[in-house]
């Protein structure tokens, strides 16, 4: 299970901490969701879920505030379950007896000038990123004209050397030798580097180099959403390799589907240059244009052309 810190959260969201006596060290949030407390209101705990950050809007502090001394009551009960703290949306300010009441549970009063709707769907989207299952692997990812190309094969294959080449036309790096990749959603997954080795690429024979340094700060990225794979794998001459591309391979990373391109490597091939070819097909292909199909469409039109010439002919 991942986890995220209570502080990052907090200087991540731009959080006013209303009880700065609580200690924060070594509190984590462990879950993506956020909670309303509703139900919770009129006492209902069932599936309550006490893992979750709690959000208190507008609607939420009128009904406790109807409720007068009872809405002290409520909220004691919710800041006896373990929550990691306690949001309190559209600049409302607790009063007293409520931040008395948390400092006795330990329980974090922060504070958000959002409106409660948009900071719950900032909440969640930053919480899903931190907390997305994740995997590290050994490749290079670099943004193409906006693509992220995910770059792997073995050790020694040139990968190192293809992103240095791609940087050197205009392009980013986002992560050499180890990319770490988050499964944000379904269709999506976020790749990265760790801390150690960001913006620093191996070359062998020369040694670590600072991207960001050697090139500028336009050259590096520190996130970039993986639209495509590419494998480069040594020239086999037997091999038969795709020559027309009509349909699509993939690769699977935590369940998501990455369209994936094997790429056969030998002398006088310029990798870059293939590199961003195939980004910008790629995107041509998200698009709805696929040479390929329209290739074998002309084709198929030119054959057909041909035989009803012939039955002209014959006629």
């Amino acid at each position: 299970m991942y986890s995220v810190s209570l502080k990052k959260f907090i200087e991540s969201m731009g959080l006013e901490n209303l009880t700065p006596e609580i200690d924060l060290k070594g509190r984590k949030i462990m879950e993506p969701e956020v909670n309303r407390p509703a139900l919770q209101l009129v006492g209902f705990y069932d599936y309550f879920n006490s893992e979750r950050v709690q959000i208190i809007g507008h609607v939420e502090q009128a009904y406790m505030d109807k409720m007068e001394d009872k809405g002290l009551d409520v909220l004691t009960k919710l800041m006896g379950f373990k929550i990691p703290c306690i949001v309190l949306c559209r600049g409302i300010m607790p009063g007293e007896e409520v931040k008395k009441v948390a400092l006795e549970k330990g329980i974090p009063l922060l504070s958000s000038l959002k409106s409660t709707s948009d900071f719950e769907g900032e909440a969640i989207r930053w919480l899903k990123v931190e907390l997305a299952p994740r995997i590290s692997i050994h490749g290079v990812l670099v943004d193409v004209f906006g693509e992220g190309i995910l770059i792997i094969g073995e050790s020694g294959i040139g990968k190192s050397e293809a992103a240095l080449e791609l940087i050197k036309r205009g392009h980013r790096l986002v992560a050499d030798d180890v990319v770490e990749i988050k499964k944000v959603s379904d269709a999506t997954l976020i790749g990265s580097a760790p801390a150690i080795t960001r913006h620093l690429i191996e070359l062998r024979g020369i040694g670590i180099i600072d991207v960001k340094t050697l090139f500028g700060i336009e050259s590096v990225k520190n996130t970039q959403q993986i639209d495509l794979v590419i494998r480069l794998e040594d020239w086999v001459k037997d091999k038969e390799y795709d020559r027309m591309g009509l349909e699509d391979k993939y690769t699977e990373f935590l369940g998501n589907k990455v369209v994936c391109q094997d790429l056969p490597i030998r002398p006088g091939r310029n990798l870059a240059i293939i590199v961003e070819s195939a980004a910008v097909n790629h995107r041509q292909k998200k698009m709805g244009y696929n040479a390929a199909k329209e290739f074998s469409k002309r084709v198929t039109e030119n054959i057909m052309n041909g035989r009803n010439e012939d039955d002209e002919d014959e006629d």
